[in-house]
């Protein structure tokens, strides 16, 4: 699982450390999981605050450049 915070200029960002301060939200690096997560609109409920699609389209490809490069 991975966290996703919201950082200070308000994008919401990946948190590796798990210590960025505020809520978080957890994400499952599983391929389905990463799919269905990019193709979801609007708010992430356990942050409260809305992710455009190319932000989402970001974060999965970060996590699926992390995962292939481990």
């Amino acid at each position: 699982m991975v966290r996703l915070a919201q950082g200070a200029s308000g994008i919401v960002q990946i948190d590796l450390k798990r210590s960025m301060p505020g809520r978080g939200a957890y994400l499952h690096r599983a391929d389905s999981c990463l799919s269905r997560f990019a193709k979801r609109r609007g708010i992430i409920r356990s942050l409260r605050v809305a992710v455009d699609a190319p932000v989402r389209a970001g974060i999965v490809a970060e996590l699926r450049g992390q995962r292939e490069s481990e």
